[in-house]
């Protein structure tokens, strides 16, 4: 089993309750394997022996060559799942098979019903960290932001304090529930392009743009809920906690 490190303060959750959300975040978070490098995903669907990840686009490489090491340290052959509708959408599907054992499917919360200041955990692999030559888990703890009106390029709408990390992209956002909300994608204070322009091509004040810089952002998972399209990619509309 990989092993899990915790970054996080819990001055107001118990710690029994705490572990329990640490090991639903670490069920339905995979690791995502390309070549030499990999990402974070999220299980979101099985259908008998088959199950659906959701990562981020931008993971994604030019071989189409994809492994998913699930929680057990197991490692399936994966296949990517076309869907039109997440163009321009920093959103990706990939399946994989399992006979044995039947892994954990994320439940999902109304990103919605989010508010400022609410905590959020942040799930994933970064990069260049490990406990005896091992990579580790990582959920973080932090606190919502921002909540812009409109989303920005790619989706990403939620703010958040989390500290976000290369090899976590693709992974969950979590609410003190254990439910996913948001996917993790864009880490505080990148260091090229400018992702803080809205998908309308309009800019954010100076201000606000200088603010946005420091927090790291999520594409909220009602997003993907309107995007997917059960008919092309067999999966699912998900349901929410709030419906």
């Amino acid at each position: 089993m990989l092993e899990i490190i915790k970054i996080v303060t819990i001055p107001h959750l118990k710690l029994e309750y705490f572990k329990q959300l640490q090991q639903r975040a670490r069920a339905i978070t995979v690791k995502v394997l390309s070549g030499l490098t990999w990402s974070s995903g999220i299980i979101i669907h099985r259908r008998g022996q088959l199950y659906t990840v959701l990562t981020n686009r931008h993971i994604l490489t030019s071989t189409n060559t994809y492994q998913i090491q699930t929680a057990d340290s197991h490692i399936h052959q994966a296949f990517t799942l076309q869907n039109k509708t997440f163009s321009g959408y920093d959103l990706a599907l990939l399946q994989f098979r399992s006979n044995n054992p039947v892994y954990t499917v994320a439940s999902f919360g109304g990103s919605s019903q989010l508010r400022l200041n609410q905590d959020v955990f942040a799930a994933g692999f970064p990069h260049g960290m490990k406990v005896d030559g091992r990579e580790i888990f990582v959920l973080t703890k932090g606190e919502v932001s921002l909540l812009l009106p409109k989303p920005m390029k790619k989706g990403y709408q939620i703010g958040y304090t989390n500290h976000i990390q290369k090899g976590m992209s693709g992974g969950p956002l979590l609410n003190c529930q254990g439910e996913v909300v948001g996917i993790n994608g864009i880490h505080a204070f990148p260091l090229w392009g400018n992702p803080y322009i809205y998908q309308d091509g309009s800019l954010p004040s100076s201000s606000l743009r200088q603010q946005m810089r420091h927090y790291s952002w999520g594409i909220p998972i009602e997003t993907f809920h309107q995007l997917i399209d059960p008919q092309t990619t067999g999966v699912a509309q998900l349901k929410m906690s709030n419906e």
